[in-house]
């Protein structure tokens, strides 16, 4: 059921349908989130698969090298939607929140949205006047499910022809254009899918990579960290991380195991290449109708990258759409060059993202320029509204209303330094971290506290927590106070952590690097098989 308005709400939104003043001052807003993209996958952060339209943004724009998501899918919607931590919003429902798309279109915006939603109700309920996607956490590229959905109908014309990246940017380019027509400042939100499992993509994608992963997971890490290291996007003090014992060296597979490894990586990598091309398809449109200098384009991810094999069909060729091919560890690894762990966790490799922002009359910033600021995904909306001169309401719907936690991006992308948070907060089932400052105390798997000095160390390699035990105690209770009084974190998410370091649970690629009697590696990363936890909607 649509959420009512109340009167007062109503009747600013019947008085903005006649385009508000100073609305062709107003920028227009593209928000953009990929699934399961680890930090250094797109070009402009040290990746080879092919991206340029991304590139071109990040060359025009602004990116920041530490800027954090929840390290899960549906949490990093959340807080990108609600400018609050997971349960301060109130969880999948967002009961204790507003959404962006709420408080935009309660400032005169047309709202819209296209992609996966992974959150209860529906975007039709929750602000946004158009969406089509669907509903689910994961989905065929090719055929779809049955919780597609088009402005609140069920939606199920999958042609020959459907992919899902591409029908993503079919439809926010529609909804664009019906925003310009009613000469209505938009807010576009576009939550891809791709790379998230299944790896699935077109034959001529998957073909323009055939062989270039031959050189496997260890050499592509260290051209990676090189290129970072190039490009400014990491400083050379902060080491590659080495590949953990459960991850066999790739010189120590078979022909054959390397040959199944390759092929996935290029799925992969055609994957992230579909969305760098209609990135490119959405500027050009953008452009045709002359608005893309005033329309602000925020792209990020919502985790890392994704370490969960559940491969089914591995014979059956990646463009087939009963074919449900994932990658392993070793590539996950790969991707979040040069950090450690991976989605879920709370290390630098399961929240890191990398964050592109663009907008030609609105960034000041040198263009091109890397900011070492951090930020966080609570951080967009706060963005969003600032750089609309967007109104938080103090009541919404009947109801009064409660201050977000997030804080505007804009001075950074002016090329200020802005005060940023005194504390950021991060917890994901029994993965917790808490950064202030440079320092980070971080658990992982409900594991003992670990301490890093970011400034220094941003592959988390020197633990610190034996020398700085007063520090630990003090970043530990400072998690506990957040989970409590801001997050409001259930008890079950804030018990005690234990005494000792957790470790990667055994798996098939554990196995095949140590053998299958050997214990996982200490210290190592996890990949968790609870299904309630790991598997997507």
């Amino acid at each position: 059921m649509l959420r009512k308005l109340s009167s007062t709400i109503a009747v600013f939104l019947l008085l903005s349908s006649v385009a508000p003043a100073g609305a062709a001052e107003r920028p227009n807003i593209v928000l953009m989130m990929v699934d399961d993209l680890g930090f250094s996958d797109f070009g402009c952060y040290g990746s080879e698969i092919e991206t340029p339209n991304i590139d071109a943004l990040a060359s025009g724009g602004v990116r920041m090298n530490q800027f954090y998501n929840t390290a899960k899918c549906h949490s990093s919607r959340i807080c990108l939607l609600t400018g609050k931590y997971t349960f301060q919003a109130g969880n999948e429902a967002m009961d204790n929140a507003l959404t962006i798309a709420e408080v935009m279109q309660h400032n005169g915006y047309f709202t819209a949205m296209a992609g996966k939603w992974h959150l209860k109700q529906e975007p039709t309920d929750r602000g946004f006047m158009r969406y089509w996607g669907h509903l689910s956490g994961a989905t065929n590229f090719f055929s779809g499910d049955d919780t597609f959905r088009l402005n609140g109908q069920p939606w199920s014309d999958f042609d020959d022809d459907f992919y899902t990246t591409d029908t993503n940017v079919d439809y926010a380019i529609q909804f664009i254009s019906e925003a310009l027509a009613a000469d209505k400042p938009f807010f576009q939100y576009i939550a891809f899918n791709a790379p998230h499992y299944p790896l699935q993509a077109k034959k001529k994608d998957v073909l323009k990579y055939k062989g270039r992963y031959a050189i496997g997971w260890d050499e592509l890490r260290k051209r990676r960290y090189a290129r970072q290291v190039e490009l400014g996007i990491i400083d050379a003090k902060h080491k590659l991380s080495p590949r953990p014992d459960y991850i066999p060296a790739w010189e120590d597979l078979t022909d054959k195991e390397r040959e199944w490894e390759e092929a996935r990586m290029e799925v992969f990598a055609a994957m992230v290449d579909c969305v760098d091309q209609n990135v490119g398809r959405l500027v050009r449109h953008l452009k045709a109708k002359g608005v893309y200098d005033n329309t602000l384009i925020l792209l990020c991810s919502d985790n890392g990258a994704c370490p969960f094999d559940r491969t089914r069909g591995k014979d059956l060729k990646p463009w087939d759409p009963k074919s449900y091919w994932c990658y392993d560890v070793g590539w996950a690894h790969a991707g979040n060059t040069p950090f450690r762990w991976y989605k879920q966790n709370q290390h630098e490799g399961g929240i890191s993202s990398p964050l592109v922002a663009h907008w030609p009359d609105g960034v000041t910033a040198k263009p091109g320029s890397i900011s070492d600021q951090p930020g966080h995904l609570i951080d967009l909306s706060a963005t969003c509204f600032d750089a609309a001169n967007a109104a938080y309401p103090d009541e919404f719907a009947g109801k009064p209303t409660t201050a977000i936690q997030g804080q505007s991006l804009l001075p950074i992308l002016k090329g200020k330094q802005r005060d940023g948070h005194e504390w950021l907060y991060f917890q994901f089932g029994d993965n917790r971290a808490i950064r202030r400052g440079d320092w980070k105390a971080v658990s992982a798997r409900g594991g003992r506290w670990e301490l890093y000095n970011l400034a220094e160390d941003r592959s988390e390699l020197n633990d610190l927590a034996s020398s700085k035990k007063g520090l630990v105690t003090g970043l530990s209770e400072l998690w506990d106070r957040a989970a409590d009084t801001v997050d409001h974190a259930p008890k079950k998410f804030r018990r005690p952590v234990k005494d000792s370091l957790q470790t990667f649970p055994a798996n098939s690629m554990t196995q095949r690097a140590a053998g299958p009697k050997a214990k996982p590696a200490a210290g190592g990363q996890q990949r968790g098989k609870r299904k309630n936890v790991n598997d997507e909607r």
